[in-house]
């Protein structure tokens, strides 16, 4: 496999200089065209297939809703439905077929349903959203087809946010393909600073916090519930970094080469006062995806606040199954979806209370809701961490009934604290930055950074971790 921590960093400086030395637009396109679809089909030729079959789908129906007049409707619905279709059978077909048979035999029905034994090509979900975004835009009027396939194709593909996001928009990025983009130091600087900072999540905090949480998640009986208390919260901070840490990178990269990603993450676990802004801050580009082309629909023109809360748990709950084929992942945005639903009908109250004890600028306050929040978040990333259902239920029930003992002798623990100290000092300046600096003391402050997050991963780094979490969504 083509893509591990480090194989980008030979892939895409060799990519860069290509880039910057072919002399037209259209020629870079192509390049980075051909870069993509040899990127992702590393992972295994065929995905190319796939991706390509999304591509020309979407590119299709989008020329015909800018043609049709009359059957707009149902052009749209046809390309949504061809690409679910895609989705479902390399995705969903097994957990379907599988939930099927245990439902029948339940009714004692003997009807075997065959698995199929299909590779989940990576990132799937990921550009079958951007290639949905994009063809509902076009139907929406906020954006005319591309007529050039190959920067098209270029949009659903691009290299370093195709398998793990951001999922971007067409409104944002498909324009950024005909500007010509000229090699500026200053933005190659702040893209390493940024793609360094992403693997120093991905190295320094995810893979640390790993090692102890497999080890706790993998073995749960033998493990008290403050270790596994201390796995969940070392989960979170794993997935951040995990999950983060890629985004940073795409972000990074795209940027040393002049394309701007939409940002993915605003510090959410330290700084949230609630789970609204916890998804407010948290994996921006999907929440906001969600948002935009299901939530909204949903409610429409209505004012009922009862239907508004049913449409917020319907779009977590389709989340849910976002994430992937398992009802683990699909109970934990149900509760992420239960969470909101009750700050939505405690949000009036809650106003009236701080107003009148004159909470909402009290320091402690506001950390005191950071916390409650922080640890609702874990609450429910056991969920999305655990193996099954039955580990679930078990690192929840052991946590509460088991005591709060926890192990500190392991040098692991120590790493991930530091890490993750390193990482609240960082997401603390940024956050109550209050100090403006000039642009030329502002790259000496991102060489500085690079600099000093360099011998951070060496040091700090685990070197051995696994792929990326979010490559199997």
């Amino acid at each position: 496999m083509l893509f591990n921590s480090f194989a980008f960093l030979l892939f895409f400086p060799v990519v860069c200089v290509i880039y910057f030395l072919l002399p037209t637009v259209k020629w870079r396109n192509y390049f980075l065209l051909a870069a993509s679809y040899y990127f992702y089909m590393n992972w295994e030729p065929v995905y190319a297939l796939l991706l390509l079959t999304s591509t020309a789908i979407t590119y299709a129906a989008a020329i015909m809703l800018d043609k049709s007049t009359q059957r707009r409707k149902l052009i749209l619905t046809a390309g949504i439905v061809l690409n679910l279709a895609i989705l479902f059978f390399f995705k969903y077909y097994n957990f379907a077929a599988e939930n099927i048979t245990a439902l029948l035999d339940y009714f004692h029905l003997d009807i075997p349903i065959p698995n199929l034994s299909v590779l989940l090509p990576v990132g799937i979900s990921f550009y079958i959203f951007q290639a949905l975004g994009y063809m509902i835009d076009v139907y929406r009027g906020d954006i005319r087809p591309e007529k050039n396939f190959f920067t098209y194709a270029l949009f659903v593909s691009f290299f370093p946010q195709l398998v793990a996001g951001p999922i971007e928009r067409s409104t944002n990025l498909l324009k950024q393909f005909y500007r010509d983009h000229k090699f500026e130091a200053d933005r190659a600087i702040t893209g390493v600073t940024l793609m360094l900072w992403g693997y120093f999540l991905k190295l320094v905090i995810a893979d640390r916090c790993a090692l102890y949480v497999d080890s706790v998640y993998n073995n749960l009986p033998h493990h008290s519930g403050g270790s596994i208390l201390l796995a969940s919260i070392l989960f979170c901070f794993q997935l951040y970094g995990d999950f983060a840490g890629y985004s940073y990178i795409a972000i990074g990269a795209s940027n040393v080469m002049g394309f701007k990603l939409m940002d993915n993450f605003r510090r959410p676990y330290f700084f949230s006062e609630s789970v609204q802004e916890f998804w407010k801050r948290n994996h921006i580009s999907l929440t906001s995806w969600f948002m935009d082309y299901i939530y909204y629909p949903l409610v429409g023109s209505s004012t009922r606040l009862l239907w508004w809360c049913l449409a917020i748990f319907i779009t977590f709950f389709i989340s849910g199954f976002w994430h992937g084929a398992a009802w683990t992942y699909v109970l934990c945005f149900s509760i992420f979806g239960f969470y909101l639903v009750v700050c939505s009908l405690k949000d009036k109250w809650q106003r009236r209370f701080e107003k009148r004890h004159g909470l909402k600028k009290k320091e402690w306050w506001l950390w005191l809701n950071r916390f409650v929040t922080f640890l609702l978040v874990t609450f429910a990333l056991i969920y999305f961490r655990a193996n099954n259902l039955g580990d679930a239920f078990f690192a929840s029930t052991k946590i509460l009934t088991n005591g709060a003992t926890m192990p500190f002798s392991n040098m692991v623990l120590l790493y991930c604290l530091i890490g993750i100290a390193l990482l609240f000092a960082v997401e603390f300046v940024i956050e109550y930055r209050k100090v403006r600096i000039s642009e030329e003391n502002m790259l000496k402050v991102y060489t500085l950074s690079s600099a000093a997050l360099l011998v951070l991963i060496l040091h700090l780094g685990v070197f051995s971790g696994s792929q990326f979490i979010y490559f199997q969504f």
